[in-house]
């Protein structure tokens, strides 16, 4: 025998109700069917008597949506004649019950809970019998006369011993379908009709099923099961295949809402499975829960949160080592009816926090304010302390028992992401970690955790991209190129969830398409600002985020700062804020190690190369960076490689802009700034306090043509082809090249031309390439050479592609 439950939204529809048709004339076994009220119609009866309680003439439209609503279903779903006729007489006569019992309550403005319980249970008793009219050979049974309650601290409690004799009794010569009202009972004393709670038709589901030891519960909803957290929050929540009862639990009583939590204990007890399945989509597997689920599964199973919490704090030295002050707190409670879902408490004894609902936050406090009156008055105990606005987390899964660092890696996962933890709790069954954290940060904890327990089938990395001209661009396309083998191959998603330019700034949180980006900017994109900028990519507030600056503003790199504290990562090929002064550099360093998050730079330095990796690699190990030689100029180098006797100074510089290897402006290379900001920014990575100011430069441009017109520096370099051309075969039969070199001696900086012979690592050095020569204590007689492409639109988007695989870390 099996018991299935249809919810709300199972009988809210024709289409709905024809499904639960045909899903229980599908059934061999003999079945007891329990219905919820048509979708909708407990709110609309509920709204409706409190406007008719409070004079609101109102009441009577919502009266006749109801009436309309249940004839209108009545005359879809059944066939004209004889059985739809005396279908119409009975919902017509409890719909006359009701129109009754609302006028009288408009006349005299009162409600009562008896007479609003009355109220509520119409809505099981007219959908009950509709669809037992429905179902073919299926009978119409009474839970009035089976479900008895009990009142205790003015709530009505299940007569479990009772109800059960009654059900069996009830059900002693069951038929193929028996059809029952879920949510309604009456008072075991006075007859009065009551009602189980909210999901009160799941516990009837389960009473039954307990009482009878039926094979299996079914409950029909509109969801494929229990899911690994909210999809309305997290798109990549998928169903649960099994959970343990103590899974299952959990997940309800922090606010996953597939099942009434008290649905689980009579079930339980007996050993019955729960099966979830969707009324919408009965081919879907659902979740069974049963008493052992599947343990060779991840360690959690799912998360659920409440984001309607208030946290109560009561603290006071008078507490320490007072037997009973727990329990005069949650007695008071109790006593008040008010529901305490979680406690923390410290083990000194001087605090005790503990989680309600927002609508119970002011009556607990108080409460609690009277109870330690005395001790409040005399300075033992402070006044309740109440924090609002917050959301309840929990992680679940049986198979967190005994596996060392799941609490660990919750923390510090949330904590990397900015995420504060406002209490906590866990029990010693270690099925649950609860935690409590302000409720504008949900949707980022549960996020995050979903992601970071592979819960997702992908990992996910937010990225924010600002600028795209050539370097910008072409990063794009690579990551655009490799999104779908990173998901495959390596279960990484990169999702860029913000574009900007100079212009305009384009923010989604679901991901913009990168096949199409510069329409999407242009047709949605914003105006964009730094302050557009700074406030689009904090206030997502979304977890694993990655600002990625492809541009050369230090306006952009101002906003470094910002980002980092709010546990952003940033990713630079921008060189402006590791090459500023020292204090800025270091106060960056430091804020992204306090807050777990990565402040990458690896291209501000021979672009593509794995140079500074490399130092911070040498320097992490122990071994320290002794005297640092490098060539760091694509565009130098490929001057002093072009300059020939047939190609003069001058045209090797306006080659060298032509082809895109020097600024508009040449002289911006020329001064060496570039090569400046490059070596300070390698200094201060093997350890020295270096400002580009310490740096000795020394030019082979005369200063008065840095100054003026770029017009006037065009007219007058080629004064300086003669004396390079002199000094250039000088060096040709000396086997001598040129070679812009900056260098690191012990703390002493400087750039300067210098002339290398035929044995020197830096003679052979072709085109536009960078070269670094790292001397330490482990690489002395024989230096570390770094060599490659040190310039180049493709080659530096590589290497921010490879600053932010290494923030995935897969």
């Amino acid at each position: 025998m099996k018991v299935l439950k249809f919810g709300g939204t199972s009988v809210g529809s024709v289409n709905s109700m024809l499904n639960v048709k045909k899903i229980v004339e599908a059934v061999d076994d003999k079945v007891i069917v329990v219905v919820s009220a048509l979708g909708g119609i407990t709110d609309k009866l509920i709204n409706t008597s409190k406007m008719a309680s409070e004079g609101d003439s109102g009441y009577e439209k919502e009266m006749k949506e109801i009436v309309n609503r249940h004839i209108e279903m009545v005359y879809t779903v059944i066939p004209a004649g004889q059985k739809r006729e005396l279908l119409l007489d009975c919902v017509n006569e409890l719909l006359s019950e009701l129109k009754d019992i609302f006028q009288g309550i408009y006349l005299i403005r009162d409600l009562s809970p008896k007479t609003s319980a009355t109220i509520v249970s119409y809505g099981e008793r007219l959908s009950s019998i509709i669809v037992a009219t429905l179902i073919e050979g299926a009978q119409w049974f009474d839970s009035r006369t089976f479900i008895k309650t009990e009142k205790k601290h003015n709530k009505h409690i299940l007569d479990s011993e009772l109800t059960n004799r009654l059900v069996r009794e009830t059900f002693q010569n069951i038929p193929r379908v028996s059809l029952v009202p879920g949510f309604i009972s009456t008072d075991k004393n006075t007859g009065e009709v009551t009602n189980l709670g909210r999901g009160g038709s799941d516990y009837t589901a389960s009473i039954i099923a307990a009482a009878l030891d039926a094979d299996v519960l079914e409950i029909w909803t509109d969801v494929d099961g229990f899911m690994t957290a909210d999809p309305r929050v997290i798109s990549s929540a998928y169903p649960i295949t099994e959970l343990s009862y103590v899974e299952a639990m959990e997940l309800c009583n922090f606010g996953a809402k597939v099942v009434y939590p008290p649905t689980i204990y009579p079930v339980c007890h007996k050993n019955i499975p729960i099966l979830i399945k969707n009324t919408f989509n009965p081919d879907a597997p659902g979740t069974i829960i049963k008493q052992e689920a599947d343990h060779f599964s991840k360690a959690i199973k799912g998360i659920s949160s409440i984001n309607d919490t208030c946290l109560i704090t009561m603290t006071g030295l008078g507490m320490v080592g007072v037997i009973g002050v727990d329990h005069r707190l949650f007695k008071s409670l109790a006593e008040n009816g008010i529901s305490v879902f979680l406690v923390s408490q410290a083990s000194s004894e001087n605090s005790i926090s503990i989680g309600v609902r927002n609508g119970e936050a002011e009556l607990a406090c108080e409460v609690l304010n009277e109870e330690f009156s005395k001790e409040i008055e005399m300075g033992e105990i402070s006044p309740m302390k109440v924090e609002g606005g917050l959301a309840t987390v929990a992680i679940v899964g049986e198979n967190m028992k005994h596996t060392p660092g799941i609490a660990g890696k919750l923390f510090g996962t949330l904590g990397r992401n900015g995420i504060n933890v406002i209490a906590c709790a866990q029990g010693a069954s270690e099925t649950n970690i609860s935690f409590v954290v302000d409720g504008a940060s949900l949707r980022k904890t549960l996020n995050v955790i979903h992601d970071s327990f592979f819960l997702s089938e992908y990992q996910v990395l937010n990225l924010f991209i600002c600028g795209i001209g050539t370097v910008g661009h072409s990063l794009i396309e690579q990551i655009h190129g490799q999104q779908e083998r990173l998901k495959q191959e390596r279960g990484l998603k990169l999702n860029v969830v913000g574009i900007a330019n100079g212009h305009k700034a384009l923010f989604s949180r679901e991901g913009i398409d990168l096949a199409n980006y510069r329409q999407e900017l242009d047709e949605k994109g914003m105006e964009s600002s730094n302050q557009v900028l700074h406030d689009g990519v904090i206030g997502m507030n979304i977890f694993n985020s990655v600002f990625v600056d492809c541009t050369a503003s230090a306006d952009i790199a101002g906003l470094y700062k910002d980002f980092l504290s709010h546990n952003i990562s940033v990713v630079a090929a921008n060189k402006i804020a590791a090459s500023s002064e020292y204090e800025t550099y270091a106060e960056l360093k430091q804020i992204a190690r306090q807050r777990g998050v990565k402040f990458l730079f690896e291209t501000n330095v021979g672009a593509g190369l794995p140079v500074i990796n490399t130092i911070n690699d040498l320097i992490n190990s122990g071994d320290k960076i002794l005297k640092i030689e490098a060539v760091l100029s694509g565009t130098l180098n490929y001057i002093f490689n072009t300059i020939s006797a047939d190609v003069p100074l001058s045209e090797t510089i306006r080659r060298a802009k032509e082809e895109g290897y020097s600024e508009p402006d040449p002289r911006i290379d020329l001064s060496g700034k570039d090569v400046i900001r490059k070596l300070v920014i390698l200094a201060r990575e093997a350890g020295y306090r270096i400002n580009q100011e310490d740096v000795e430069t020394h030019l082979f441009i005369p200063d008065e043509l840095f100054e003026g017109s770029l017009e006037k520096f065009w007219k007058e370099i080629p004064s300086l082809d003669a004396g390079f051309e002199a000094r250039r075969q000088i060096l040709e039969k000396e086997h001598k090249h040129w070679r812009f070199i900056a260098s690191l001696d012990n703390g002493h900086a400087s750039v300067a031309l210098q002339e290398v012979d035929s044995h020197h690592p830096f003679y052979t050095l072709e085109g536009s390439n960078n070269i670094i020569l790292l001397t330490t204590e482990r690489y002395n007689e024989y230096p570390m050479l770094i060599q490659g492409y040190g310039a180049g639109a493709s080659v530096t988007a590589a290497g921010v592609f490879a600053d932010i695989m290494s923030i995935a870390n897969i």
